[in-house]
């Protein structure tokens, strides 16, 4: 039931996700990633195992009252809480999500806080919301400190960081001691609300490998929860980082007949570790799946993704066979 004073369906949904693999020297079974996850103690982790090891974590919430980032430097407060959750794929690669939804307009004064705190998960405007501005202000990272007397703008890339070192540094759970060194990748989302019934659309998604970040525009239909579209972005930033991660490790490969072993350090994870992660749109609400569709016509990533594993196969085979030559060539 939506809550009195509330419009029924978001008019906007915004959030950050931050991929990284578990510093673990093995991938963790569905009991420890139980505890890695256990967030509330009200509430427990999701687990499943098919179509692939998966873990979710319950949402949290902070409570905010801040200014919403705007790329007209309009000034528009907002007052709720952003939900944060954390999932584990193949007890390999730990992901935090924090986001949140908007109503189209809120009331004119702020109210007192239990009136956003039966609104988990949504940040309500004092006024109207001016959501295409907001969007661009959200993607474009338009982070400015306030002027005095003004709250600071809403950082979500922060709260989702924080959810996501909380995990990382369980010290008696993970030996912090990962099989390979990888970067860190930033996926901020922003959704606008069409009309039921309307295909979801990528308007547009960018890549800055320097930054580590990436920024998602979305459309989609205003019936479709807000934690099902921060699950389609976590998928998203699952294979972006997945794709970025494997080709960041061929590019640097020792290519020397004589690094044989160096390459094989490499390539040795790469094979245990990752490649079989790989499985887009496998959890998606049926409505976001265009979304996938878009993404695999271009840039095309399982097409990527393919190419990448094509190279790790054939390296690992010109390893093989180069050293079956030197053991043949040496002197009896």
């Amino acid at each position: 039931m939506t809550a009195p004073g509330l419009p029924a369906a978001p008019a906007l949904m915004c959030g950050e996700v931050r991929t990284c693999l578990l510093p673990n020297r093995d991938a963790v079974d569905g009991r420890a990633a139980g505890r890695l996850l256990r967030l509330r103690p009200d509430e427990g982790v999701r687990l499943s195992r098919r179509p692939n090891p998966y873990a979710l974590s319950p949402d949290v919430l902070t409570g905010v009252d801040c200014r919403l980032p705007t790329a007209s430097g309009a000034k528009v407060r907002a007052v709720g809480t952003v939900a944060a959750r954390a999932a584990l794929t193949e007890g390999r690669v730990l992901q935090a999500t924090a986001y949140f939804s908007a109503p189209a307009g809120g009331p004119d004064r702020r109210r007192p806080w239990g009136y956003y705190l039966v609104r988990p998960g949504v940040l309500v405007p004092v006024g109207r919301l001016p959501r295409e501005t907001v969007v661009r202000g959200f993607l474009g990272e338009a982070r400015s400190p306030g002027s005095p007397g003004t709250a600071d703008p809403l950082d979500t890339g922060s709260i989702a960081q924080g959810l996501l070192d909380r995990i990382s540094r369980q010290y008696r759970l993970l030996d912090q001691d990962p099989p390979l060194r990888t970067s860190d990748t930033r996926l901020r989302w922003a959704a606008l609300s069409a009309p039921a019934g309307t295909p979801s659309r990528l308007v547009n998604f960018t890549v800055d490998d320097e930054a580590g970040l990436r920024t998602a525009e979305l459309r989609v239909p205003e019936d479709i929860e807000p934690g099902a579209v921060a699950a389609l972005c976590e998928d998203l930033a699952l294979h972006d980082w997945l794709l970025t991660t494997v080709g960041q490790k061929l590019d640097g490969l020792p290519l020397a007949a004589a690094d044989g072993a160096a390459a094989l350090k490499v390539l040795r994870p790469l094979v245990e570790h990752l490649l079989h992660v790989w499985m887009p749109g496998a959890r998606l609400d049926p409505a976001l799946g265009p979304l996938w569709q878009t993404l695999e016509q271009r840039p095309g990533f399982t097409r990527q993704w393919s190419n990448l594993v094509q190279r790790v196969r054939d390296q690992m085979a010109l390893r093989a066979l180069l050293a079956h030559s030197d053991a043949a060539l040496a002197p009896r």
